[in-house]
C-alpha cells in the first residue's frame, strides 16, 4: 500500500495530489491549506518516495500500470470512487496514464508542468544520464537535471526543494524511475481518445523550456483540455506562482464539479 497523507477538509469531494520525481507531499505545501477549505485532500507518495514501497518490492518489472493500480488501491481503502486530481511533473505523467487506464476514477485533472514527450535537449540529457548512471552518484544526475530544467534565479526555491527532498530517495528507486520515464510518450498516446469526458486543465510556466512547446502541440486537438501559461515561471509552477496556480486550479475544479451530476461516494 502506498504511503499517503489524508487531510480532512470541508465539503464532500476529494482532491488527490501526485508529486514529481524525488519529491513528496511537501511540494504541495502552498496548495494543501487552500484546497482544504473546500475539499478533502489526499496526498499520495508514489513508489520509492516517503514510506511507500521500494520499486523492486513488487516482484516484477516496475511499470506505470503498477503505479496506477497502487493509486486505485489507496482510493479504494479510503472509499473514494472518484476524485479531482492535481499532478505536477512526474505526477502529470502518472495522471495521464491513469486517464488512459481508468478515466472513470477522475472527475477532473489539473496537470502542472505537464510532460507529454521530450524535446531534443531533454532526449540528449536522458541518453547521457543512461550512459553514466551506473558509475555516477544518482544525486549528481538529479542535480544536473534539476539545474537544466529549472535554471533561472526565480526557479531557485523549487529547484532547491526538489534537490533537498530527492536526497531522501534510494539510489535504486531513482534509477528505476529514471528508466521508466524514458517511455513517457506511451503514457499520453491515447489520453485524448480514452478520456474525452474528463475535463483537463494544463498549467505551465512560460519558462518551462524542456516541455512546454511539445505540450502545446500535443494537446492542440483535445477539446476537453485547457491551457494556462504563467509568465516568469518555470517547470514547478505550483510553487513559483502558487497564488495563480491555486486560483486557477480551484476555479476549474469548482466549475467542473458544478457541471457534473455523477454521484460521489466518500
Amino acid at each position: 500500500m502506498l504511503d499517503y497523507e489524508y487531510h480532512i477538509g470541508d465539503g464532500k469531494e476529494v482532491i488527490v495530489l501526485l508529486h514529481g520525481i524525488g519529491g513528496n507531499s511537501s511540494i504541495f505545501y502552498k496548495q494543501i491549506d487552500e484546497y482544504k477549505k473546500e475539499y478533502h485532500v489526499l496526498a499520495i507518495h508514489l513508489p520509492g518516495h516517503g514510506a511507500s514501497p521500494n520499486l523492486d518490492a513488487y516482484g516484477k518489472k516496475f511499470s506505470f500500470d503498477i503505479v496506477v493500480n497502487e493509486i486505485e488501491k489507496t482510493m479504494d481503502k479510503l472509499n473514494i470512487q472518484q476524485a479531482h486530481f492535481v499532478g505536477i511533473s512526474l505526477g502529470s505523467i502518472i495522471l495521464h496514464h491513469l486517464l488512459q487506464r481508468k478515466p472513470e476514477r477522475v472527475k477532473s485533472a489539473v496537470l502542472g508542468g505537464a510532460v507529454t514527450r521530450f524535446n531534443s535537449l531533454s532526449s540528449i540529457l536522458l541518453s547521457m544520464g543512461g550512459l553514466f548512471k551506473g558509475v555516477t552518484p544518482h544525486m549528481w544526475i538529479y542535480r544536473l537535471f534539476a539545474n537544466i530544467m529549472m535554471p533561472k534565479a526565480n526557479h531557485k526555491k523549487s529547484r532547491e526543494l526538489f534537490i533537498q527532498e530527492a536526497q531522501k530517495m534510494k539510489r535504486t528507486n531513482f534509477l528505476l524511475w529514471f528508466d521508466l520515464i524514458r517511455t513517457v510518450e506511451a503514457t499520453y498516446e491515447s489520453v485524448q481518445e480514452n478520456s474525452k469526458a474528463v475535463p483537463k486543465l494544463y498549467i505551465s510556466g512560460r519558462e518551462d523550456h524542456l516541455f512546454l512547446e511539445e505540450l502545446k502541440k500535443d494537446i492542440k486537438g483535445d477539446i476537453s483540455a485547457e491551457l494556462i501559461i504563467l509568465d516568469q515561471c518555470g517547470h514547478v509552477c505550483n510553487i513559483e506562482k502558487a497564488d495563480q496556480f491555486n486560483i486557477a486550479s480551484l476555479a476549474f475544479i469548482k466549475e467542473k464539479e458544478e457541471n457534473q451530476s455523477l454521484p460521489f461516494v466518500g
